[in-house]
């Protein structure tokens, strides 16, 4: 059903609150909204974060380059957005956009940031030449479809999730439209996967630690609710394979607990300093609450 009262104004402004789940975040302005310094730990790579599917892109390439033998060790200090830490000043600092994650590269001379994922993810790759071919077609297509998810997501999770499992009323038409989209971007990935192994070809890449979680999470039932049912999810065979694929690779599953704060205790892991921390600091052992 939809709102055919709504005339909206010559100019608009901004009325609080603004109503759905995430209201409280979201403001028409740029900036810091307070002063606060973030933490600096002991590893060259210092990540911001929270366990979003932007955020959990991040920290499994960080868990795959660990686990391929790179020394690419980091600190994940949790971000939550929820009490807007996103706004302080020394996150602002490093994105002034406010969203996570948000990296601090100091391998260097000269400390870089790096914000918004995709390019985390590339800067990542490029440093240690990993899950990125190195050049020529490959390199192409791997970026075609990196960029393809930084692209396409905002109309599942913005859109479709927003909409189907946040807002504060259920509106038809952009339930409809969004739900139109998200299944037309699902066939287009399990057409991709029905002639390889993984989203880009022969090889795991970037693509997939960009793709999967949003996409994969969804066909496994993971996201908005019961939208795996009401998408028909389960229809897209080749994609659901290789999500399930994705899923039972360890530095995967270690990569979605950090910055973790729901779901089952023994899976989060709301900050990550050490590889034991996995073992000795989830919530399930240590107990704290956000």
């Amino acid at each position: 059903m939809s709102d055919s009262t709504y005339t909206p104004p010559e100019i608009w402004t901004w009325q609080q609150p603004s109503g759905g789940q995430f209201a409280s975040i979201n403001r028409p302005v740029a900036g810091a909204t307070h002063e606060r310094d973030l933490p600096v730990g002991k590893h060259p790579f210092q990540l911001y974060s929270l366990a979003t599917p932007n955020g959990v892109k991040v920290t499994v390439m960080f868990e795959e380059l660990l686990a391929a033998g790179h020394a690419a060790e980091y600190d994940a200090w949790l971000i939550n957005i929820g009490e807007g830490d996103q706004f302080g000043s020394g996150f602002v600092d490093i994105n002034p956009n406010s969203k996570i994650p948000a990296l601090m590269d100091r391998s260097g001379a000269t400390p870089v940031r790096v914000f918004e994922s995709g390019s985390i993810l590339l800067h990542l790759a490029e440093k240690f030449g990993a899950f990125l071919p190195a050049s020529g077609p490959a390199r192409t297509e791997t970026l075609n479809w990196l960029f393809w998810q930084m692209g396409s997501a905002p109309y599942l999770g913005g859109g479709f999730g927003h909409f189907y499992a946040y807002a504060p009323e259920k509106w038809q038409y952009p339930i409809d439209r969004f739900a139109m989209e998200t299944k037309r971007q699902l066939d287009v990935l399990d057409r991709q996967l029905a002639t390889r192994p993984y989203i880009a070809g022969a090889d795991y890449s970037i693509a997939d630690m960009a793709i999967w979680p949003w996409y994969g999470n969804l066909v496994l039932h993971r996201q908005y609710g019961d939208a795996g049912r009401f998408l028909s999810v389960d229809s897209y065979k080749h994609l659901v394979a290789w999500a399930k694929k994705i899923d039972a690779r360890p530095a995967v599953q270690r990569g979605r607990m950090v910055n973790r704060t729901w779901g089952e205790p023994e899976l989060q892991l709301h900050e990550r300093h050490d590889a034991s921390d996995f073992e000795a600091r989830t919530q399930d052992k240590i107990g704290e609450t956000v």
